[in-house]
């Protein structure tokens, strides 16, 4: 069947229905001329006469009928799918997939998930937990999260939390065996924990700030132990194996209670943190403009509050 027919042949329904060109114009939001032109165009096309007309009246004709009778079911489906998509318009509701690395969905979003449930319990909220940079639209993700230095340049960005910075940190019976570092050449007599993003081959430079002329270096870690999970890097460093670099909201709760003890502080200047990124802004269903500003809501109560990312 030539699909371009069923706009007219759904204005044929509602001039059946109503047995008025005028009423049915109405409904339809056209003229009943345009209307009278529609059906007679179809009438041609089909070759069948559908609608008898008198200067007082309009019915369906036999096949007409017929015709109304086997449509019927299907535009009434269609008419519910389409009011149930405006009404999703208007109530968030349906799956949202945000692709994150592991730690800031540690920290940005897993905080808040009961909260979001309770305000959305319609909406169904599906973390893809990913330490590389994938393809959001290619993995059939909705929004993803990572530093803004990994965000495309074709991408919107949301911004997720305030600057963060890089910690070096290292255990106080560490340090009661080794003496603090005071700059990054004492590095190279430090067991340097190194991490691997996912399943690169390359070990993560440790990138340094000189805080006199800001110029940005990478320092090569050497030490006894690597692995491919910051949190098995950080749980190294709080038994005394060696020194490691992390988010400092990462550490903050360790420092504060005591187990680590931060170094180099001065070399590791704030930086842009985490964005929430999607393909555009136009056309945002509801299930995901909830999300996005539930998230700001967050990001702007943590920087009202001079907080970083929860520990």
């Amino acid at each position: 069947m030539d699909r371009n027919l069923l706009p007219a042949i759904a204005a044929f329904a509602e001039v059946a229905r109503e047995g008025n060109f005028t009423r049915a114009a109405a409904k339809l939001g056209i003229t009943p001329s345009a209307l009278s032109q529609t059906i007679r165009a179809l009438e041609e096309k089909l070759d069948i006469r559908l609608l008898n007309r008198s200067t007082r009246s309009v019915s369906a004709t036999g096949e007409g009928r017929v015709l109304l009778a086997q449509i019927d079911p299907g535009l009434a489906a269609i008419a519910h799918a389409v009011g149930a998509l405006q009404d999703a318009r208007r109530r968030p509701t349906g799956e949202v997939r945000i692709n994150s690395s592991r730690i800031a969905a540690s920290h940005l979003l897993l905080p808040h998930l009961a909260e979001f449930h309770r305000r959305y319990p319609d909406i169904r909220l599906e973390i893809v937990v990913d330490d590389e940079f994938g393809d959001i639209i290619r993995e059939g993700c909705d929004a993803g999260v990572r530093l803004r230095e990994d965000v495309g340049d074709g991408m919107i960005a949301v911004p997720l939390c305030p600057p963060i910075s890089l910690a070096v940190v290292g255990s106080p019976a560490y340090f009661a065996a080794n003496p603090a570092p005071a700059k990054p050449t004492d590095l190279d007599r430090h067991n340097c924990l190194g991490l691997r993003h996912g399943m690169s081959s390359t070990i993560a430079g440790w990138e340094l700030t000189d805080p006199d002329d800001g110029h940005s270096f990478l320092i090569q870690p050497q030490g006894s132990f690597v692995v491919n999970n910051d949190d098995m890097v950080l749980n190294a460093a709080l038994q005394g194996v060696g020194l490691a670099i992390h988010m400092d909201f990462a550490v903050r709760r360790h420092i504060e209670a005591g187990n680590l003890i931060r170094v180099l502080e001065d070399w590791c200047p704030p930086f842009d943190g985490f964005n929430l990124y999607l393909a555009t802004r136009e056309q945002m269903p509801p299930k995901l403009r909830a999300v996005v500003d539930f998230l700001t809501e967050k990001r702007r109560a943590a920087t009202a509050g001079g907080q970083r990312p929860t520990a």
